[in-house]
């Protein structure tokens, strides 16, 4: 039995002595990384290839993509209804900021009256119409 073991053991010796090993390297592929430059118009191609977004092109000899006139016009409306946000928080909790009455304001026709459950706020966009109203009750 003991015969046995020594030879096993010295076969597995002697197999493993045979055996080798061999490093594991990285290649990149891309060539920005330090890949194989002969690789770019492969990969250039295949991203061109699976690229589904058009670019879009305008004629206009602009620079603005939009008319500033109407970007100054939409920033004062947002700044006259910020004003009055401000106005009607401070008046139910605080200061008495606002009074009753129909106020016109660029494209915004306001009109605020006071009812017996609180404030009604009833705001009229001039140019399409449309009205929203705000109820703000009393504490």
């Amino acid at each position: 039995m003991k015969a046995i073991l020594q030879i096993l053991f010295v076969l597995c010796f002697v197999l493993t002595a045979k055996t080798y090993a061999q490093d594991l390297v990285y290649t990149p592929k891309n060539p920005a990384f330090g890949g194989n430059p002969y690789n770019y118009s492969w990969l250039m191609s295949s991203a061109q290839a699976q690229n589904d977004i058009k670019e879009t092109t305008t004629s206009s000899t602009s620079s603005y993509k939009t008319d500033p006139l109407k970007d100054f016009s939409e920033s004062l409306n947002r700044q006259i209804l910020s004003q009055l946000s401000r106005q009607i928080v401070s008046r139910q909790f605080g200061e008495d900021a606002l009074s009753a009455g129909t106020y016109v304001l660029g494209d915004y026709q306001i009109e605020i009256g006071d009812q017996s459950s609180g404030l009604n706020i009833t705001i009229v966009d001039n140019k399409s119409g449309s009205s929203t109203t705000v109820s703000v009750p009393y504490f």
